[in-house]
């Protein structure tokens, strides 16, 4: 239940966990589940907390780069960065060392460091043409980095090979590509909306005045006199 709501409702998700914790907090999928609906509403501390929990639980080390981003969210991104520098990261998939590549850079950015967050992000998966799971949002990360840096031609050619590798829409590139491209989206139910405002004042009908009104039943009374 929590997994299925975490994104819909963040906060629905919580609760559930909340109630699972109640039941079964020795079990280590309920309490990395717990961490993830923490994390999703940004209680950092309380998420750190379940994950190491469900770490020591079970020993699996993919959790790590989450964790990281804890620390960078508890306002710590010195410690995310000695994560980032751990052995740990060495035992990572090549989908948990990019994500731990990205909170590395996070945490560079965290601490004005624009410079070396860049070259945080610049890998041998940023370079590659394939598409993976991870490349938009990578892409994604060095574009708003480059861009935050005052290199806006570079962010513009990363934002679109961002929009080249985001085939779910898990990032927003397309709209920042074409806000640097100064392109305006209207919306079109908003603009139909307000075209038929116009039409009801354009229809040729003006709403009589009130010194109209007095004026025509005044007639209509002087009619019926006479």
């Amino acid at each position: 239940m929590v997994a299925r709501l975490i994104d819909e409702d963040p906060e629905g998700a919580y609760g559930y966990s909340k109630v699972a914790l109640r039941l079964a907090s020795r079990v280590a999928a309920v309490r990395e589940a717990a961490g993830f609906a923490a994390y999703a509403n940004q209680k950092y501390s309380e998420a750190l907390a379940e994950f190491r929990a469900a770490r020591r639980m079970t020993g699996n080390i993919d959790l790590w780069p989450v964790m990281a981003d804890c620390e960078r969210g508890l306002g710590r991104p010195e410690k995310a960065l000695d994560m980032a520098g751990a052995p740990e990261v060495h035992k990572l998939d090549k989908a948990g060392q990019v994500e731990m590549r990205l909170v590395a850079a996070g945490a560079r950015r965290d601490m004005g460091q624009l410079d070396a967050a860049i070259v945080t992000l610049q890998s041998p998966e940023l370079a590659s043409h394939s598409v993976q799971p991870w490349t938009a949002r990578l892409r994604y990360a060095y574009a708003d980095a480059l861009l935050a840096a005052g290199r806006q031609d570079e962010a513009r050619e990363w934002f679109a090979k961002a929009v080249e590798a985001d085939r779910d829409g898990s990032t927003d590139a397309s709209d920042r590509l074409a806000e640097l491209d100064g392109v305006e989206f209207v919306d079109a139910l908003v603009e139909d909306e307000n075209n038929g405002e116009d039409d009801d004042r354009n229809d040729g009908t003006e709403p009589a005045s009130e010194g109209e009104d007095e004026s025509a039943g005044a007639r209509r009374q002087t009619d019926g006199e006479s």
